[in-house]
């Protein structure tokens, strides 16, 4: 029996007067809901992954998408075979699927799925045989989370067979820690392709600020007198200035107050993280009489109430 081939617009959901935004954004969604990391364990899932990335490989290539419109699914017969008369038993036909890197384009950054392209489909996928290439290059670096908050460049000096090189990499604002940056052409030359340079950023530990996401979070400290009966505090951001926090009155140790936006930038864009100020409550020092006997008035009404 023989199989149906579908339809590539059929498979990404598109017209066929579909233009390359549109092509591109059903692409990313249906391969957001298929992928395998998504759906462990289901064959169908990963069928379906791989028929979304063969239409989108012959669909955002405008070349093949042309062929494709002109011939259907033979299209690849045809190739190079246009004007003269029709398709050849021996014509070579060289194919490939979406890369890691396009995958890296579409999402930014290493996209959602981390290294599984190249787990997946093999470390050479989607990239043409041109003879013995360059090895691929991979380095590291450390910066601060300042750096990180505004971006960087940082110098990287590699070494292989032949003579090293110097690269300055530009690391974006909003980077994450252990967040790989592709550098193409800048890995060993061979006869064919040059391999590429893989920076691993890593973000040193902060003394004031604890990064989740694209949140900060700080311990501000407060005045018993301030926490008691409400008043303003001074944070400390990324930017070197203090902000004015307002705390209400009744805050206990430990309360957490969001100043929004005063977080992180987006790696990808879009609105900034929010800053989380913890309430660290601090006895005055030296201790003055007057808040011992408050202690002790304090002291007195808790006992009486518990003994009511």
């Amino acid at each position: 029996m023989a199989t149906r081939v579908r339809d590539y617009y059929e498979v990404l959901g598109v017209p066929r007067t579909a233009d390359e935004g549109q092509i591109k954004a059903a692409f990313r969604r249906l391969a957001m809901q298929y992928h395998p990391d998504r759906n462990p364990g289901d064959p169908s899932a990963a069928e379906r992954f791989k028929e979304v990335n063969e239409a989108y490989a012959v669909l955002s290539d405008p070349e093949k998408r042309r062929r494709y419109d002109r011939f259907g699914p033979d299209w690849e017969r045809f190739q190079g075979r246009e004007g003269a008369g029709g398709p050849s038993g021996g014509v070579h036909v060289e194919y490939h699927q979406v890369s890691p890197e396009d995958l890296e384009d579409l999402f930014g950054g290493e996209g959602p799925f981390g290294g599984f392209f190249h787990d997946f489909f093999g470390s050479g996928f989607g990239r043409p045989d041109a003879g013995p290439g360059g090895s691929d290059v991979e380095a590291e670096t450390w910066i601060s989370l300042e750096e990180a908050f505004t971006g960087v460049t940082r110098r990287v000096e590699t070494r292989g067979p032949g003579a090293g090189r110097r690269v300055e990499v530009q690391i974006p604002a909003g980077v994450r820690d252990g967040t790989r940056i592709r550098v193409p052409g800048q890995g060993e030359r061979g006869r064919g392709r040059t391999g590429d340079l893989y920076l691993r950023v890593h973000i040193r530990p902060h003394p004031v600020f604890r990064r989740e996401g694209d949140d900060l979070h700080a311990r501000v400290p407060v005045p018993l007198d301030v926490a008691i009966l409400g008043g303003e505090v001074l944070v400390p951001t990324l930017t070197g200035k203090q902000v004015a926090l307002r705390v209400p009155a009744g805050s206990q140790n430990g309360s957490r107050l969001r100043l929004r936006g005063l977080g992180m930038p987006s790696l990808r864009g879009g609105k900034r993280g929010d800053l989380y100020a913890e309430l660290d409550l601090r006895l005055p020092e030296p201790m003055p009489p007057e808040a011992r006997e408050l202690a002790e008035r304090l002291r007195a009404a808790r006992s009486a109430r518990s003994s009511a």
